[in-house]
């Protein structure tokens, strides 16, 4: 009776390790210098970056986390097109932006004038932002579509809910 407490409590231990780590990989080790982030995507053939701006006690965030972007195949996809970053809202982690200032997360954030959480910034590896996309989106199928929407360069000339719509009605 012992062993099988004792595994039972080891296993609910690790539970929580595997989770945080699926979702955790959607997103690159970043050191805070987007114009570094960005120079690094473009020599690994990639179109850019994605900024996920968060924080840890937001339920959108968090159930965005666990449902869409620990998925591999929204991982994968996103790792093909993108190099994926995360800025804390209320965080005081220094990031260097394309403009060489120094602002810790929260700061930056704001000056990147976001304001719900989660938000996504798709940058060229220019510095030039592409759009934001505001609100968590739980389908990755549509995540998936809020990549394809930027990829493809349909952010261009039409809005994602346009090009959403678009899509589902050809059924693609």
């Amino acid at each position: 009776m012992r062993r099988l407490f004792a595994s039972l409590l080891f296993l609910f231990a690790l539970a929580p390790a595997s989770a945080a780590e699926g979702w955790e990989g959607f997103f690159e080790l970043s050191f805070g210098d987007l114009r570094a982030e960005a120079a690094d995507a473009q020599k690994a053939g990639k179109l850019g970056l994605v900024v996920m701006y968060h924080f840890d006690a937001c339920p959108y965030c968090a159930r965005m986390k666990r449902e869409v972007l620990s998925r591999p195949e929204v991982q994968a996809y996103y790792r093909k097109y993108f190099r994926a970053i995360s800025v804390d809202t209320r965080g005081s982690q220094e990031v260097t932006g394309f403009s060489g200032k120094v602002l810790a997360e929260k700061e930056f954030a704001r000056a990147a004038g976001v304001r719900a959480t989660p938000s996504f910034q798709f940058y060229a590896p220019d510095g030039t932002l592409l759009t934001t996309h505001a609100g968590a989106i739980y389908d990755p199928a549509d995540f998936m579509l809020l990549g394809e929407y930027v990829a493809s360069g349909a952010y261009r000339n039409a809005s994602f809910a346009a090009y959403k719509q678009l899509k589902h009605k050809r059924g693609s």
